[in-house]
């Protein structure tokens, strides 16, 4: 005789529970997988600009303070446009946000890759504004969805920023030989964002679900002391960060190496950023605070900027190493700290806005006074006093920025 299994039994509220709870860990990597790939997209379009520099330059017939600008641009659209980013939440979702910003960074892409001098400037203006939007809003998101692992997730979003620079770094001058110039190695990253959009649609929230936190009022941070610190350690590492993107290509040719193994040196410095982006915000918060953790890699960036510039050049992969060691690690916990910082989402959302557009407003100006450094002395003497400045700087706001602490809430 055939038994059949009663419905009870069938649909038994522990089966529920538990068909629930697997539903949710699928939907929660899945989201995670679409961070990891949306994050990947935010930095091709910086380090896979320095490895065919050269070729542009005399494409175009630019001087050195025009590339410098070039350089500048999209760090200087991260400053001037992050701050207005929160106040977008009022219109729509974050995870729209991010949807349509990707949007506009493919329109970037194009522009800048395929319309001459004009369309190079106006599409890294475009690609870095959307680039900006997607940064600000991101901390904000990972905060809100991922409250207890918030800073097990930046660690993961910085890695996946080195991720995709490595990447562009390595590959700029391999594409521009295979693909016939240095226009469609640049025009080559829009078909990644383009599958990123395609994935991040699947995590737009319900109309709902963006009219019930429609009016959530974003807090005032700008008479935070604690809030200033976070901001001017991210300006001033930031400053180091985009130098090294936009400049380190052109030291190394300068000093005799072929364009294509300093494409791949610039590689290896963002490829070994895969160990020190995951590893540092774990280890930084093992400790009492992130001031220690911070001095350390500070102290690796300072060693590999000063062998880059006068070490002998077969040093130059020790350099690299070191650098990159330093330098994802020192980035990592200025993003981690955006949400270490921040007793909510709300206040993660201002304190990216401010940091990053106050950050990467003092960031711009590192890459285009290095240019105009370099141009008006003939040497890289005065680009290595600068490093050192910038890197003292940086340790100095750690001391505050790295103590553990909450942002106090100024109320309205």
């Amino acid at each position: 005789m055939q038994h059949t299994r009663p419905e009870s039994e069938a649909a038994s509220p522990r089966d529920c529970g538990q068909s629930l709870k697997t539903e949710s860990d699928r939907s929660r990597l899945a989201l995670i997988a679409a961070l990891v790939l949306v994050s990947v997209n935010l930095r091709p379009m910086l380090t896979g600009l320095g490895p065919v520099l050269d070729s542009i330059r005399d494409s175009l017939s630019l001087s050195g303070a025009v590339i410098g600008m070039l350089i500048t641009l999209p760090v200087l659209c991260f400053g001037a446009f992050a701050p207005f980013v929160p106040r977008l939440l009022r219109f729509t979702s974050p995870e729209r946000l991010v949807l349509i910003a990707l949007g506009v960074l493919i329109l970037g892409i194009g522009l800048r890759s395929l319309f001459g001098t004009t369309g190079l400037f106006l599409g890294t203006f475009v690609g870095g504004a959307s680039i900006s939007v997607i940064m600000v809003i991101l901390p904000s998101i990972i905060k809100q969805q991922f409250p207890v692992q918030a800073g097990m997730m930046m660690g993961l979003y910085s890695t996946a920023l080195c991720v995709g620079a490595a990447i562009a770094a390595g590959a700029a001058v391999p594409l521009e030989s295979v693909l016939g110039g240095w226009r469609w190695s640049l025009a080559f990253w829009l078909f990644p964002v383009a599958a990123a959009m395609v994935v991040w649609v699947g995590h737009i929230p319900p109309a709902h679900r963006r009219a019930a936190g429609k009016h959530a009022q974003l807090p005032r941070l700008r008479g935070n002391k604690l809030a200033w610190q976070v901001t001017l350690l991210m300006g001033f590492q930031s400053s180091i960060t985009y130098c090294v993107f936009g400049w380190l290509a052109v030291i190394l040719i300068d000093r005799g190496l072929p364009p294509l193994t300093a494409g791949f040196v610039l590689s290896l410095t963002l490829a070994v950023q895969l160990i020190s982006s995951p590893a540092a915000p774990w280890l930084a918060t093992r400790g009492k605070d992130q001031r220690f953790t911070l001095l350390c890699l500070l102290g690796f960036t300072f060693t590999g900027l000063m062998m880059t510039f006068y070490a002998p050049i077969s040093w130059v992969w020790v350099a690299g190493a070191t650098m990159g060691l330093g330098l994802g690690g020192v980035f990592s916990i200025a993003l981690a700290l955006l949400v270490l910082r921040s007793p909510n989402a709300q206040v993660a959302a201002a304190l990216s806005g401010m940091a990053q557009g106050v950050g990467y407003i003092i960031a711009a100006t590192a890459p285009l006074l290095m240019g105009l450094l370099h141009e008006y002395t003939g040497s890289w003497d005065a680009v290595a006093v600068l490093f050192v400045v910038l890197v003292l700087i940086s340790a100095y706001f750690a001391l505050g920025a790295g103590r553990a602490r909450y942002i106090e809430v100024e109320e309205k």
